[in-house]
């Protein structure tokens, strides 16, 4: 029987923290946990005390943006530091895990991830399913060369994250902490799990094509025009306002959308910092965004309200459940830490808990907050994207 479990700490002590956390979380039997902290405390620190009690049981996970949400506990978004698990256990569930930190060739990284977990499961087969943990810079080339070795297995998962976009985040796992680079977690199991992945936006009629990307994820052109120039147009706003950081707060509710070949899923694009945020001084308005783009495809400018955001918490969770042909039994649920953002300033954060609960009712939930949202929607390809909400549920 396949089972999930949570637990949290906010202790100011980051040994104490750990061990807190796997006590309420874990047991002998549990096969897997999912740890998330806050930034601002000792990574090191906490691994040790979850090591202390949970032994050698494999963990992966990351720092989470500001807080994370657990259920029985609410919104943890304390300054001085939180963590917080969701454990797996089954009879018949086998998890392999592997992290690396980044090297020359990021799609090389994910090839030797993906055979080393599955050589750590101690089986000869793909997963069924797997977690993705990676920082927020190279996720596409990680997936690619995880999927160089099993091919499209569903995924779920997110990036690691820090308070203030400075760069502070971590990838945590029982053996190491590092800021650049990929874990992954598969899961051989018989239970259904499924992840629903969705931006929860609405279309506008604004929308063009690029015409000019650098660096993958520089956005210099849309239909010929200066990219910031063109969306300002887009949001009735000017170039000048949305220089640097101001971009990114303008955009949560007014991100850009880029469509699969299908249109079954419509994978959301967050921009950034207005100019390029690697030069001092540019002649072109150019926008930095967290996820890679491709010429002569279509963008489309997405609008949602803040009353929107957080109601979509609870209808991803509603639309998950009808997917799901079997009765869940817990939920990890990715929620971009950009979102959380919009919906913070607006001091209404605890929202996101009350909304989630509506649908969870008594079932364990963990919420992380990342700055990059992996999953898929059904058949399309496994993605990532930002302000995205990836929600996933397990059965028995």
């Amino acid at each position: 029987m396949f089972q999930t479990k949570v637990g949290y700490s906010t202790n100011q002590d980051a040994k104490l923290s750990g061990v807190e956390t796997a006590r309420m979380a874990t047991t002998a039997n549990t096969k897997l946990g999912l740890l998330f902290t806050s930034c601002v405390q000792d990574q090191h620190a906490i691994i040790e005390g979850v090591k202390e009690v949970s032994g050698n049981m494999p963990f992966i996970g990351c720092t989470s943006s500001a807080a994370i949400v657990v259920s029985g506990a609410g919104y943890l978004g304390n300054e001085t530091g939180y963590s917080g698990m969701m454990s797996f256990e089954g009879n018949d569930l086998i998890v392999g895990t592997a992290a690396s930190e980044r090297v020359d060739n990021p799609r090389e990284v994910g090839k030797k991830l993906a055979r080393e977990a599955i050589k750590n499961a101690g089986v000869k087969k793909v997963p069924n399913y797997f977690c993705m943990i990676a920082s927020p810079k190279e996720e596409e080339e990680y997936l690619k060369g995880i999927q160089d070795v099993i091919g499209r297995v569903p995924m779920f998962g997110g990036s690691c994250a820090d308070n203030t976009v400075e760069g502070k985040w971590s990838i945590i796992t029982n053996d190491k902490v590092f800021s650049d680079g990929c874990a992954v977690a598969f899961f051989y199991a018989n239970n259904e799990c499924k992840t629903n992945y969705t931006g929860e936006y609405r279309e506008t009629e604004n929308f063009g094509t690029i015409t000019e990307v650098r660096d993958h994820r520089t956005l210099v052109k849309i239909d010929g025009v200066s990219a910031l120039k063109k969306y300002a147009e887009w949001i009735h706003s000017t170039p000048e306002e949305l220089k640097g950081s101001n971009l990114l707060t303008a955009s949560i509710t007014k991100p850009l959308g880029m469509k699969d070949p299908i249109g079954n899923l419509t994978v959301i694009r967050h921009p950034m910092f207005g100019d390029d945020m690697n030069t001092i001084v540019t002649d072109d308005d150019v926008m930095n965004l967290g996820n890679n783009l491709v010429t002569k495809t279509t963008v489309i400018q997405m609008e949602a309200t803040v009353d929107e955001l957080i109601a979509s918490n609870s209808k991803a969770l509603s639309d998950l459940n009808n997917m799901m042909k079997k009765e869940p039994v817990g939920y990890f649920l990715v929620h971009c830490g950009g979102r959380r953002l919009g919906i913070a300033m607006e001091h209404r954060e605890n929202e996101i808990y009350n909304e989630i609960c509506k649908v969870a009712k008594d079932k364990p939930f963990l919420v992380a907050f990342t700055f990059g949202e992996y999953g898929y929607k059904e058949h399309s390809a496994n993605t990532c994207g930002g302000l995205m909400l990836s929600f996933t549920g397990f059965s028995e």
